[in-house]
């Protein structure tokens, strides 16, 4: 297979992955003043902390809650049949009606606590975000720079930037909503494809350090992808399957991070194969082309 050869058209399915996304972020921001449908870490809400007197049926609360219409909840169960819920904010008529039916369709409860959880924590988790992201970035660049070439840091981060864009771009499309799960999805796939891209990098190395004659550079780097694509391939399938398994029967709180997961395993295997080595190499003639118009 002439992975490198056909390495224009891995380009074009990236781009034709990415760019509906980045346009539905658009659309997004101008009818919503936001880019995705932000959650209650985001947005603000209240927090409501209730004892029940025997074990409640999490799926019954989900339906009172979508009955009243409050949003997108988050419903968690704490042990000792104590549930944590958090709704978008709620007025008190609204707040009233909530415990009513509560009461009504999952039993008596007890009221523990109360608290309003205010947007600025939802801009403090966004500036946090992009910090992690942005420190994890630099230190991956110092790492490979070290380990390999400048070079091969930046195909990486580029590979990286594809597959955070790609789980961006399905969740602005779909309009599913973004929560700091959301964030911890998105850091565990950074870590998740770097490596990957890593066994890939350290395997042209190899065949870096052992020429054969006659063999060019991009003939080399297609080898070294097809020497590791069993390994990517076994690595991700046995991701994946644990991923389908939570995705069906992990209940409604994972099924949107399982979700971002899932995608960004998938899209970071791809980046990995198709994106990162094929980068380098092209990064690779760009600079020994510059090089050589210098010298003339």
């Amino acid at each position: 297979m002439n992975i490198m050869g056909l390495r224009k058209i891995w380009y074009a399915i990236s781009l034709a992955l990415i760019i509906p996304g980045l346009i539905a972020m658009l659309i997004n921001v101008k009818q919503t003043g936001a880019p995705f449908n932000l959650g209650i870490d985001f947005t603000g809400g209240t927090l409501l902390s209730l004892q029940f007197d025997k074990q409640p049926s999490i799926e019954e609360m989900r339906k009172v809650t979508d009955e009243l219409k409050l949003g997108t909840p988050v419903i968690q169960a704490a042990g000792d049949n104590q549930v944590l819920i958090r709704v978008r904010a709620l007025e008190e008529q609204e707040r009233n009606e909530l415990l009513k039916k509560l009461e009504e369709r999952a039993g008596k409860f007890k009221l523990l606590s109360e608290d309003k959880v205010g947007p600025s924590i939802g801009k403090e988790l966004t500036r946090n975000a992009l910090y992690a992201l942005g420190i994890a970035s630099v230190l991956m660049i110092i790492y490979i720079t070290f380990r390999f070439e400048i070079r091969f840091g930046i195909a990486a981060i580029l590979a990286l930037l594809h597959d955070v864009l790609v789980v961006m771009g399905v969740f602005a499309i779909l309009r599913l909503e973004v929560d700091s799960s959301f964030v911890a999805a998105i850091l565990t796939i950074i870590g998740y494809s770097i490596n990957d891209t890593i066994v890939i990098f350290d395997r042209i190395r190899e065949n870096l350090a052992m020429p054969k004659k006659g063999e060019s550079l991009e003939e080399m780097v297609n080898k070294s992808i097809l020497q590791t694509m069993t390994r990517s391939i076994n690595t991700v399938l046995t991701v994946i399957f644990v991923l389908v398994a939570l995705l069906f029967l992990g209940g409604e709180t994972l099924r949107n991070f399982v979700l971002a997961l899932l995608i960004g395993v998938i899209s970071g295997a791809y980046s990995s194969i198709f994106n990162a080595s094929p980068l380098w190499v092209d990064l690779k003639s760009w600079a020994s082309g510059r090089t050589a118009k210098a010298r003339a």
